[in-house]
């Protein structure tokens, strides 16, 4: 196990699933619920699994919340209780606290109350879904600030044995590719002269419109940037 440690206070399907990938990832994590049946379902799973009612203070603390490096509020069902859990883990001066949001206004009073994070599972994932199905190469799409992204692409077959500094996506595009994925191992800070194959994939970053114009040139007319 690492050393850094968990709560994730609400065990839903963002909850539950949040952290079993933690725990795969060789975390610790507490696992909070009100739900009984749940918490006995999770109890398996996660390092601890407990029922507490998040907005008891007294319970928490008994949880020994303020020791977590990481408290996470997945409610997703009652703004009310999430707000009041996000409150409580930042008083009892958890170091990092982060907060799902069902809307806007959720994520501004959390914005508000000092939240370190603020996540919108469903709008992301739309984001990142929209993307995928309108660029056949997008693995994956991870929106940085308003006019940064970072991308998973697929390498296709026009690019089949072509170096990194042959495409020279940085000088003609404005976006880098940071790293290739084969079925090797990745290539972090790949070289001018790594080589791409088909189907490995290619980790870019850079403003939106220049990764746009980078995935026409490979996607939709199947050649290599000229």
């Amino acid at each position: 196990m690492k050393n850094q440690q968990f709560v994730v206070i609400g065990l839903g399907r963002f909850g539950s699933s949040l952290a079993l990938e933690l725990m795969d990832l060789g975390y610790e994590v507490l696992g909070v619920d009100r739900n009984e049946e749940v918490v006995d379902e999770m109890s398996n799973f996660l390092t601890y699994a407990v029922v507490a009612d998040a907005t008891d203070e007294d319970m928490l603390r008994s949880l020994g919340i303020r020791n977590f490096d990481c408290g996470i509020v997945a409610i997703g069902d009652d703004i009310q209780m999430s707000i009041l859990a996000a409150i409580l883990l930042k008083e009892m001066g958890i170091r990092q606290v982060v907060a799902k949001a069902i809307s806007v206004l959720h994520g501004r009073a959390l914005e508000k109350l000092g939240v370190d994070r603020v996540i919108f599972p469903e709008r992301d994932m739309g984001i990142r879904v929209a993307h995928q199905l309108v660029t056949p190469n997008l693995l994956d799409y991870i929106e940085l600030s308003k006019d940064y992204s970072i991308v998973e692409l697929t390498v296709p077959a026009a690019l089949d044995g072509k170096t990194i500094g042959e495409v020279n996506a940085r000088s003609r595009f404005g976006c880098s590719i940071v790293a290739v994925q084969k079925p090797g191992g990745c290539l972090i800070a790949p070289t001018s002269l790594d080589l791409m194959n088909t189907n490995d994939i290619m980790v870019v970053i850079g403003n939106n419109n220049s990764i746009h114009d980078f995935e026409t040139a490979i996607d939709e007319y199947g050649q290599e940037p000229q």
